[in-house]
């Protein structure tokens, strides 16, 4: 088992799989963490909180994605609160495609919030790509719905990106190719 890696192998999958209920638990938290900016800065005017909570979501997201997600902070917690429960393994391939756009759109919005700070022209974008990463982790908390994920194989669809040898599985084989 290597320290570094995005999921693990596991008997009969030839593919690296993650346990879906932390991931959906880690998702939660993450959730929790982006309505507390958003009440803060789009409610109660506060905008100060944005760029200290998502860099927090930076930082977990590249632990996750450069490490290994079972060191980010909110993966961590997530299989705390999920630990009296079985593993639901998932593939991991779309997952890591999923926690790339988190990092993406978190240091979006870590660049914009420090604007935001000082000119509020910036409010529009921050606010809309903030609604975007609530919609997103809200639909993997309460649905079990991966949008990243749900994307990733839109791609390959569309030619954009290369299919796996393997097909990884999803949630309720939801994500047939």
């Amino acid at each position: 088992m290597s320290i570094i890696s995005f999921g693990e192998y596991t008997e009969g999958k030839g593919y690296k799989v993650l346990d879906e209920r932390a991931m959906r638990a880690s998702a939660g938290l993450m959730f929790l963490l982006g309505l507390i900016a958003f009440i803060n800065g789009f409610i109660l005017q506060n905008f100060s909180v944005i760029p200290f909570i998502s860099g927090f979501l930076i930082l977990n997201f590249g632990i996750g994605l450069f490490v290994n997600p079972k060191f980010s902070p909110t993966l961590l917690f997530g299989k705390m609160m999920v630990r009296n429960q079985a593993p639901l393994p998932i593939g991991a391939i779309q997952k890591k495609f999923a926690w790339s756009l988190g990092l993406l759109l978190a240091t979006v919005i870590f660049t914009l919030s420090l604007f935001l700070l000082g000119d509020v022209a910036f409010f529009g974008p921050v606010c809309m790509l903030c609604l975007l990463c609530l919609f997103l982790l809200f639909i993997e908390t309460a649905f079990g719905i991966c949008g990243g994920c749900k994307i990733y194989f839109l791609a390959i669809r569309l030619k954009l990106l290369k299919q796996p040898e393997e097909k990884p599985n999803c949630m309720g084989d939801s994500c047939e190719v």
